[in-house]
């Protein structure tokens, strides 16, 4: 097996607090970085590495960091995705309470790349305990030094902000964080202008996942050369898999980018539970839709994922037996996603509110035949660059894939339901 960075400290008693993290290495690397290395070196190497984002779209972070004007003087801004919103999906959460200081040195470092003065970690609302861990990390790295004025006596300033959400799954698109961290409603802003133009309060802003800055250590530390022998040529590194549902042992479990979703379920989670088939599985988090068995040696990574009809996501695996029904699984979703909408662009508001209506009325036994093609119609109208955000594509994908590969279980209840609407 590769070797593990990301999780390497949180089985170890007291890993949370900073005097524990610090005998185990943490902010070695940051003071190295900080005192030795140019902010564009920083960039370089990360660039350099082939490190992509782990909040969902995959983009490669050193790109995006240098995205920043490099001829802009005013304030710059780091803001660290934390808000986890994902159905399926809590990996960061594990970093944020048994690892903190892995990711406020990974920001630290990030900072120091992007010649920002602070970050603001937006933080879930649910996640109390995360917040209050994290909370308490950063005084401590202030009053040690590592955070705040002068870190590591260098005259870099790195402040570190904590805020919290407040349960809005739409502030997981990064300009809706934005909007909501400024103060105001969680509305996605039109892009361009990109945050790394025009982010934070119109200041270039990088907006980056907790895992993708926790990944920034090891790499500084041992270079991208060693990190692109992890994962695949395209999609290097380790991965946190949070798999949830119907398995012997769920977790979160660290490993390299192309693990089959065999592997993972099979040997990691000791396999379905109660000894039964596996039915479908989400790969990455509930917006990368649903696949059958077929797809379990599908490695799991960007690019193979993709090649499948599907995404690596957030990583948040959801498993589910052969006594599940589909088309109640893909109700579930639909609901989701129509309480979720923020209601900014009419066809998400009213695309999502009438997708889940026409599979409320499927269950109910009066669905149509001509409300599959229906369904699939309102995701091509409303989706693929048609709305401010991509919410509607977060719905699209369950939808398609469902009617892809268990399209006979919502033919049957179609034709069932008729037939008992024609008795009655």
């Amino acid at each position: 097996m590769s070797e593990i960075y990301l999780t390497a400290r949180i089985d170890i008693p007291g890993s949370e607090t900073l005097n524990k993290a610090r005998e185990l290495g943490a902010y070695a690397t940051a003071q190295r970085i900080v005192k030795e290395m140019a902010p564009g070196e920083v960039v370089d190497i990360v660039k350099e590495s082939g490190l992509r984002g782990r909040g969902g779209a995959g983009f490669p972070t050193g790109v995006k960091w240098s995205f920043m004007p490099a001829d802009h003087e005013g304030p710059r801004y780091l803001a660290v995705n934390a808000d986890e919103g994902e159905p399926g999906t809590c990996k960061d959460r594990i970093l944020m309470e048994r690892d903190p200081h892995l990711l406020l040195e990974g920001i630290a470092i990030s900072c120091h790349a992007i010649k920002a003065k602070d970050a603001y970690i937006y933080i879930r609302g649910e996640y109390l305990k995360s917040f209050t861990i994290l909370g308490q990390a950063i005084s401590e790295a202030e009053q040690a030094g590592f955070l705040g004025n002068n870190i590591f006596g260098t005259g870099t300033t790195v402040r570190v902000h904590l805020h919290r959400g407040a349960g809005a799954y739409i502030c997981g698109e990064e300009t809706s964080l934005m909007e909501s961290l400024e103060g105001r409603r969680g509305h996605p802003r039109p892009k361009p202008p990109f945050p790394a133009i025009e982010g934070l309060w119109g200041m270039p802003t990088a907006v980056n996942n907790v895992e993708t800055i926790s990944n920034v250590p090891a790499i500084l530390e041992k270079g991208a050369d060693w990190y692109k022998t992890i994962g695949t040529e395209k999609s290097p590194g380790n991965v946190l898999f949070g798999v949830s549902g119907h398995v012997n042992e769920p977790g979160v479990f660290e490993l390299p980018l192309g693990t089959t979703a065999r592997e993972l379920i099979e040997k990691h989670c000791k396999g379905v539970r109660d000894n039964k088939k596996l039915k479908a599985f989400c790969p990455g988090g509930s917006s990368t839709g649903f696949l059958p068995p077929s797809f379990l040696d599908t490695p799991m990574d960007h690019d193979s994922l993709a090649a499948a009809g599907s995404m690596l996501g957030t990583g948040g695996v959801i498993v589910m037996d052969e006594t599940v029904n589909m088309v109640e699984a893909l109700e579930v979703l639909a609901d989701f996603y129509h309480h979720e909408t923020c209601g900014q662009c009419a066809g998400c508001r009213e695309g999502c509110a009438w997708c889940h209506a026409i599979i409320k009325r499927i269950l109910a036994g009066r669905g149509r035949v001509e409300d599959l093609d229906t369904m699939e119609e309102i995701f091509h109208m409303s989706g693929a660059g048609k709305t401010i955000c991509v919410f509607p594509d977060a719905l699209a994908p369950p939808v398609r894939t469902a009617l892809e590969h268990f399209r006979g279980e919502f033919e049957a209840l179609i034709v069932n339901g008729a037939e008992a609407n024609t008795l009655t």
